[in-house]
């Protein structure tokens, strides 16, 4: 699905702002605080109902204003389906979501209409983060290809809400693999790791690795998937094995919530290895096998957010970077401070450079 028109208000230091986006290229040219970021920022929140730069949604409503609202039309080809969809986030922290004219409190039924992804200077986090960032990354995907993931995985994080909480008050001595909890934690756990493994050891890897060939050829990358307990048991026994330590620490262990992405260099970390530019090229090849993946399983575009390219990449991967997603039917969002930070795009006929100003948004003609 593809973004028709877009239209934001009372974000940041964009008042009211209206656009007609490129269905393949569109790139924002301006200086530091001219608002190119905050576009970026305002369409994340279509495709995750919250922003990337701050955890409190108030932080980019304007001062005096109630709430921010991002508004977009968008055509899904594959169906001639056309959609009206909407976010709108209020001081008291409410969401209200639009979509086709019906609203919901619901963000996920906004998300699920549009895979955006987004690459910025924060993007090495996945590498260095914590490993919740890396089970984020593959989740996202489930996310979009797998009808039942997003139910799986919400009755999966309920059952181990509610363990967690019989752990920590200890009060039912019935806390083995019979209790109710324990059994959904098994059943739901065992599915979504079933899923992520599948998808990462079938499907995903292997495309990271393809990607890899043409940002990082000098190194050889060992990527495997650690389901987050022992080879050995079933998350059953697991449990059970580790029962005794769990109540006395109040919390579950072992489990998909513990889950990983390892990627290593001859046996060593890649992020001890790597430089900064390396891990970043690293994440974008990740993230590229990530569309290739969502448009090969369901024939949907992505739709990508590039902020800061220039500062991230060199002029060679921005190049390989930008082509790859290209070439996947990918709509693309870009911001620089200067056009020549992207020369090679004059090569791309299909493009619409915007010019940002104090929060004002004029078309190249």
């Amino acid at each position: 699905m593809k973004l028709d028109k877009v239209q934001i208000s009372n974000f940041r230091n964009l008042d009211s702002l209206s656009f007609t986006p490129n269905k393949n290229l569109n790139i924002f040219i301006g200086e530091n605080g001219s608002g190119k970021s905050s576009i970026l920022e305002a369409l994340h929140y279509l495709g995750f109902a919250r922003s990337f730069r701050t955890s409190k949604h108030k932080n980019v409503i304007q001062s005096g204003k109630d709430n921010f609202t991002v508004y977009c039309s968008s055509q899904e080809k594959e169906l001639n389906s056309f959609h009206k969809l909407g976010i709108s986030r209020h001081r008291d922290d409410s969401c209200v979501v639009n979509i086709n004219g019906v609203k919901s409190k619901k963000a996920s039924d906004l998300v699920s209409y549009l895979p955006i992804q987004i690459f910025t200077p924060q993007s090495s986090d996945l590498l260095l983060g914590a490993p919740k960032l890396r089970r984020r990354f593959i989740d996202w995907l489930l996310f979009h290809v797998e009808q039942n993931f997003n139910l799986d995985s919400n009755v999966f994080m309920k059952s181990l809400k509610q363990l967690n909480a019989l752990y920590k008050n200890n009060t039912n001595n019935n806390l083995g693999s019979e209790n109710y909890w324990a059994e959904l934690f098994c059943n739901q756990g065992g599915k979504i790791s079933e899923q992520r493994e599948n998808l990462l050891t079938i499907g995903l890897i292997p495309m990271i690795n393809s990607t890899l060939a043409d940002f990082l050829p000098e190194f050889s990358f060992e990527i495997s998937y650690y389901r987050g307990w022992e080879k050995e048991l079933t998350l059953e026994q697991s449990l059970k094995k580790n029962l005794i330590r769990d109540l006395r620490n109040g919390f579950v262990s072992a489990g998909p919530h513990k889950a990983d992405i390892k990627i290593k260099i001859k046996g060593v970390n890649a992020h001890e290895l790597l430089s900064r530019g390396q891990l970043r090229m690293l994440v974008a090849s990740m993230q590229l096998a990530q569309t290739l993946y969502l448009q090969s399983k369901t024939n949907r575009p992505s739709i990508f957010l590039l902020d800061d390219i220039g500062a991230e990449l060199d002029e060679d991967k921005r190049k390989v970077f930008i082509s790859k997603l290209a070439n996947s039917d990918t709509q693309l969002f870009v911001t620089a401070i200067d056009i020549n930070q992207l020369e090679f795009i004059e090569n791309y006929n299909d493009k619409t450079v915007f010019h940002v100003e104090h929060g004002h948004v004029k078309e190249e003609i």
